[in-house]
């Protein structure tokens, strides 16, 4: 039986909550932003989950060493999440294709 993708939701050493969708192989595709409350982090989960779907909410970047990344933004234009650095634009496309398929999981995990 396939792993199913799930958000991991824990709290960082800075004392936020945040956020990380694992695909079923446990690959981290998308970190978010750090959240004061956890209600925040369960309030963007819902975010990703909403508009991950949506080809127009992707941003795709360049990084200071020319590493490939997206971002997902909100409607509001608020970035959500983003994903890690790619070896190649393919790599990255895939990796949006990845959040679209697996964003909309409703399971989450306490880290």
């Amino acid at each position: 039986m396939a792993k199913k993708a799930f958000y991991l939701l824990f709290t960082g050493k800075d004392n936020q909550y945040y956020f990380n969708l694992k695909a079923g192989n446990n690959e981290i595709i998308l970190q978010s932003e750090g959240y004061i409350s956890k209600q925040g982090a369960l309030n963007g989960i819902k975010s990703v989950q909403i508009h991950c779907t949506d080809d127009r909410n992707f941003v795709k970047k360049i990084s200071k060493d020319d590493s490939p990344f997206f971002v997902l933004r909100a409607k509001n234009n608020e970035i959500i999440g983003k994903s890690e650095m790619y070896s190649s634009t393919q790599m990255m496309l895939k990796g949006i294709e990845s959040v679209k398929f697996n964003g909309i999981t409703i399971t989450i995990h306490n880290g």
